[in-house]
Order: C-alpha cells, then structure tokens, then sequence
C-alpha cells in the first residue's frame, strides 16, 4: 500500500481508505442496530420489568427505584442520570463511543415515555424475569455489539478495570450486588429476587448476542505432522491455516504451530481429524468474541 492510499488521522495513524459509500452503509448499519438495541431495552422495562416491580442493574435499576419513590417518570432519570457518565465516556473513551451511548440512551428514555401507558403483557413474575431478561440482554448487547452503552456503570466499570486488578465484568457485579439489594427495601425480597434471574437472563443474553449463536473458536495445534493435519483442515473443512514459529520451552527444539480459526459446529470434526493423524498432538482450543477480514466465512463440514 502506498502513501497515497492512506489518509492520516489527527492522532498521526495511517488508516486505509475507504469509499464514501461503505462508510454510510456501515453508519446507516450502526444507527439502525443501536435503534433496535434501545427499543428492546425500553420493552423490556415498561412491558414487562417496572410493571412488575422488578429492576434491571446499574443506573437503569436506580433509575427505576427513584422514579418509584418520588413519582418521576422513568425516562427522565435515565437520560439525567447518565449525562454525567457520558461526560466522562466522552474524554477518557472517545467521541463515537459517547455519541452512539447519548443517541440510545435518549431513544430508552423516550422508548420508555411512550410504552408508559401500554398495559404490561403478563403480571406473572417469573414470565415477566425470563422474557424481561431476554429482551432486554438482546437489546443491550445489540448496543454494546456497536459501540455504544446503555448504563453509566458500564462506563465507570471500564475505567475502574483500568487501574485496579479487577475486570470489567467483577466491578460492574460489584455495583450490582448493591442495587439489586436495595431493590429488596424498595419493592420487597420476592422481587428482588426475580430482579435477579432477570439481570442473570439478561447478562447470559449478552454474551450470545456478542458473541453470536455460532461461537467461533480459535485453535492452536502442535504437532509433528503439522503439514499433513493443516493440509486435512484446509481439505475437509475448508479453513485456511497458519503456520507458526515455536520453540519447546522444556527441550527447546523447533517445533511448528498450526493456527486455525474454526466455528462451535466445527470443533469435533476438527477433532476427529488431528486424532487421525497425530493421536498425541497437542490442541489447545478457546473461544473469540468476533472473527472479521481474512477468509474466515462459514463452510460446509464434509
């Protein structure tokens, strides 16, 4: 690629150029998904959660609980109460972070003004935590899938996971431990505790939708026969692999890796053929978030 190719960001990094109309189609892609992410949320708080006394985590479970005590309407605390993180989310993450946060929070807050009114689709508390849950995992992890947040907390956590040894997940559960309790004095334990099979539904539903429903996984292989095994993946899986450089730490001879990048359906297949070959090999086998570029699409396994 030449220099001409490129075009220098106000940091000095060089990116690739792309065209206008793949930058609007991937905008117009991230709208639309932030826009179904922020309605789920909002059905899944006014159709099924508040009507039933029941919260979600972070500041949307404060939210919920202040709009209770003091008659504000919902939607009014959830866009106020996050301004001040979004403030923060704006310096110390980055603008397209902070905008695509502000513009799905604001359509949860009046999401959740305009289902007020709608009378909420069962009364069953159990009914109302799973399907409540679900939705609104969905919703938040299509949000989250690109690139925004519909939590303050969330925000603080990614902050906080900087500096102390404790991961985003363990300080965003750390504050929730302390909403979800004081829902209990709020709305009573009974409905504190299915607050808590919602929030758990929910965050399960989070990972799958950022993770997809077919998972991949990446593998590592180490073998002798490491040209006859990358030859059969490529044959009978259609998967392109890598070969790489190691070195045994213990007898310190060269030894091949094979990298391979294969889908959940995939993996006993991939399985099945390392044992043909090389029934001592070692294969080392993780899950990924996400999988873009390259040739990786999904093959037929034969």
């Amino acid at each position: 690629m030449t220099v001409s190719d490129q075009v220098f960001t106000k940091e000095g990094q060089k990116r690739p150029q792309k065209s206008g109309a793949f930058k609007a189609a991937k905008q117009a892609q991230r709208i639309v998904m932030l826009t179904i992410g922020a309605a789920m949320m909002a059905v899944a708080l006014e159709i099924f959660l508040v009507p039933n006394s029941m919260i979600d985590g972070g500041i949307t479970g404060i939210s919920i609980m202040l709009s209770h005590i003091f008659h504000i309407p919902l939607g009014i605390l959830l866009t106020l109460l996050n301004l001040p993180f979004l403030a923060v989310g704006y310096k110390q993450i980055g603008k397209t972070f902070a905008l695509s946060t502000l513009y799905a929070v604001v359509l949860m807050s009046i999401g959740t003004q305009l289902l007020h009114p709608v009378s909420a689709f069962t009364f069953e508390p159990l009914l109302a935590a799973v399907f409540g849950g679900i939705i609104l995992g969905v919703g938040v992890g299509l949000v989250v899938r690109y690139g925004g947040s519909l939590d303050g907390t969330e925000i603080v956590a990614i902050l906080i996971a900087k500096k102390l040894p404790f991961s985003v997940g363990e300080v965003v559960m750390f504050f929730n431990l302390f909403i979800l309790s004081g829902a209990g004095f709020v709305f009573g334990w009974n409905n504190a505790m299915f607050s808590l099979i919602a929030y758990y539904i929910a965050f399960k539903l989070i990972d799958i939708t950022l993770e997809g429903l077919d998972q991949s996984k990446s593998v590592w292989i180490i073998s002798e026969k490491f040209r006859d095994i990358g030859e059969a993946l490529t044959e009978r899986l259609g998967r392109g692999v890598t070969y790489l450089d190691g070195e045994g730490g213990f007898s310190g001879e060269n030894k091949k890796v094979i990298f391979v990048v294969i889908t959940r359906l995939e993996e006993a297949k991939l399985k099945s053929i390392v044992e043909d070959w090389d029934s001592d090999a070692f294969v080392a086998i993780g899950n990924i978030h996400d999988v873009k570029g390259g040739r990786f699409k999904k093959k037929a396994i034969h």
